[in-house]
């Protein structure tokens, strides 16, 4: 009896080393299976992103002046405009051109690393990308357009606005460097024109809202010359960035270095 019981017990154990056997081999097999689905919607995801990024702006090197309007109120409280330079979307310069009295100021991005030049001071000084520029715009929204490098995208869901079916789009932060920290993106399906944009802080609090309007013909593609922004948290303050006299340029990339900085003009 004593033999049987043993023998019992040794067929058990036996069960279970080949129920865990099992267990390992078939769940991570499972798990596989259905990894492909998400990584298939990560890359769709990817590529509406990457496509409206182009449609903003250029692949190539590229100069584009900005105009800058902000209000409160409805009245015009400052005005300022600026000339770009910029190269494969991490390398880009941001010079002032009005008012007269701030020109020589100027911005130089690497990456997601952001200084200022300012006449007066003999070295250039480290400034973040979400830190205020003008109005509501932050350094990084003139300096940084490459929502496809900076943001981790997932499609949440399509709207209808209008006639027009829309990707909508939760972009998270790759991490805490670039402007913002989550950004819900609408872009028009047939053709990844941008939309809107929703800007969150590290808390998820809704800060700006901007809206891609007036939609020209710049470098032989139809992009987006005025942004809207929105001040989510303060009512009636509004900047507006008109964008104009786009041209393609073979900038060499001693440009894009703290040293070049005041050779430009």
């Amino acid at each position: 009896m004593q033999i049987m019981t043993i023998r019992h017990q040794c067929v058990k154990l036996v069960e279970m080393f080949m129920l865990l056997v099992f267990s390992a081999i078939i769940l991570p097999c499972q798990a596989n299976e259905a990894s492909p689905p998400a990584q298939a919607d990560e890359a769709v995801a990817r590529a509406i992103v990457e496509k409206a990024d182009l449609v903003r702006f250029p692949a190539e090197g590229f100069q584009v002046d900005v105009g800058i309007s902000s209000t409160q109120s409805g009245e015009t409280v400052e005005s300022r405009r600026y000339r770009v330079l910029s190269k494969g979307n991490s390398n880009t310069v941001v010079m002032v051109t009005e008012p007269a009295s701030e020109r020589g100021q100027i911005m130089l991005m690497k990456g997601r690393d952001l200084w200022v030049f300012m006449p007066e001071v003999s070295q250039p000084i480290r400034i973040a990308l979400s830190q205020r520029l003008t109005g509501q715009v932050a350094n990084g929204d003139l300096a940084r357009a490459n929502f496809a490098s900076d943001y981790n995208p997932k499609m949440l869901r399509t709207e209808t606005v209008g006639s027009d079916n829309y990707h909508v789009l939760e972009l998270i932060a790759v991490d805490r460097s670039v402007t913002y920290q989550k950004v819900i993106y609408w872009v028009r399906e047939k053709d990844s024109w941008p939309y809107k944009a929703e800007f969150y802080s590290l808390s998820n609090r809704l800060l700006k809202t901007c809206k891609y309007e007036n939609y020209q013909t710049m470098e032989g593609k139809l992009r987006p010359t005025r942004l809207v922004m929105d001040d989510a948290l303060k009512s009636g303050e509004q900047s507006v960035l008109e964008y104009g006299s786009m041209k393609l340029r073979d900038l060499p990339d001693k440009i894009f270095t703290k040293d070049y900085l005041k050779k430009l003009d």
